[in-house]
């Protein structure tokens, strides 16, 4: 295995079903532009609140990708 050089970038997603949703909508959406992305990480969970229920997730996360 050779040496990898990494750089990350920060994402928020957003899903009106969950967490889970949020972080692949991020993903999904990153992997559209960015290649060779290996690792995410949860920074930080935060929501919208409506009525009195969660109307609204937001998940910010750093992805990792290897330089070319």
């Amino acid at each position: 295995m050779s040496n990898h050089v990494y750089k990350s970038l920060e994402l928020t997603g957003s899903s009106t079903t969950g967490i889970e949703d949020a972080v692949n909508n991020a993903i999904a959406k990153a992997n559209e532009t960015v290649r060779n992305m290996q690792w995410f990480q949860v920074t930080e969970t935060r929501g919208h609140i409506r009525d009195g229920k969660v109307a609204h997730w937001q998940v910010t996360l750093k992805v990792g990708f290897t330089l070319e």
